[in-house]
């Protein structure tokens, strides 16, 4: 999995134009929680789509980019979180161990 780190308001600003043309996932990652690494490395080992574009944030360097994200999104801030945005919009998200490529995919196709 090729991960394109989210850093900045300017690239969420980005990510959310381009969901209107891709799908776009972005990947809430705290560096500290077990369960977190567990689910980055699932997610690295399943096979990743071509028409999906993946974003990772650590939560601990960009805390404050976080609160955005979930504010302008709508959505409760969790870790992990995976958020799945499509025309400028959080049409799905999941946390925790519940996390699977497999309901991104089947949420993007139907």
């Amino acid at each position: 999995m090729q991960w394109s780190v989210l850093n900045s308001e300017e690239q969420l600003t980005s990510i959310l134009e381009k969901s209107f043309m891709k799908p776009q996932v972005i990947f809430k990652h705290s560096t500290r929680c077990s369960v977190s690494s567990v689910i980055k490395t699932r997610l690295e080992k399943d096979t990743v789509p071509d028409n999906i574009d993946f974003h990772f944030l650590d939560l601990l360097a960009y805390r404050s980019l976080s609160k955005k994200i979930a504010e302008d999104l709508n959505v409760h801030h969790e870790s992990p979180q995976v958020l799945l945005i499509q025309k400028g919009e959080c049409i799905f998200d999941e946390s925790h161990l519940v996390i699977r490529m497999q309901d991104i995919i089947d949420e993007v196709t139907h």
